[in-house]
């Protein structure tokens, strides 16, 4: 994919994503356009690394390393981007990711449905340990912090 394909792919994400923050978190979409901003620079920053260097790594995985480098205490740019950043509720993308995903099968239906039931007992299982795991940890966490 070209650069300027995944650049309007990310702007569109970033548009949906700052409908979704207006809509469910009361954030206007002015108040967090500098914050879709930094996160379509580092994505595409992200998707530059993934051509420019050898290294094989995936594009999210490039993402949080430039995210971390721009937010860290040596970054000039630090106080903005993560002022920016925290203008945005990261739960607002799940309603565009969970719309991509659903599109994504929509063409590949008849795959899915060969699958069969143990396609259905797997994702069961991923959702609840991934729920439970999630529940255990935190609760760990807090108790070792003495929250409760």
């Amino acid at each position: 994919m070209r650069y300027v394909e995944w650049l309007f792919l990310l702007i569109i994400g970033a548009c949906g994503t700052g409908f979704a923050n207006w809509i469910g978190y009361d954030v206007g979409f002015m108040e967090s356009l500098p914050g879709l901003a930094v996160l379509v620079v580092i994505a595409m920053l992200g998707v530059v690394c993934t051509k420019v260097i050898p290294l094989k790594l995936p594009i999210v995985a490039y993402c949080a390393i430039i995210g971390l480098i721009f937010a860290c205490p040596l970054s000039p740019i630090r106080l903005f981007v993560i002022e920016a950043a925290s203008k945005i509720n990261f739960t607002a993308p799940f309603t565009m990711v969970g719309a991509y995903a659903g599109l994504a099968i929509g063409d590949q239906l008849k795959a899915f449905i060969k699958q069969g039931p143990k396609i259905l007992i797997v994702g069961l299982l991923v959702m609840t340990g991934t729920f439970l795991g999630s529940c255990l940890w935190d609760s760990l966490i807090l108790k070792l912090s003495g929250a409760i």
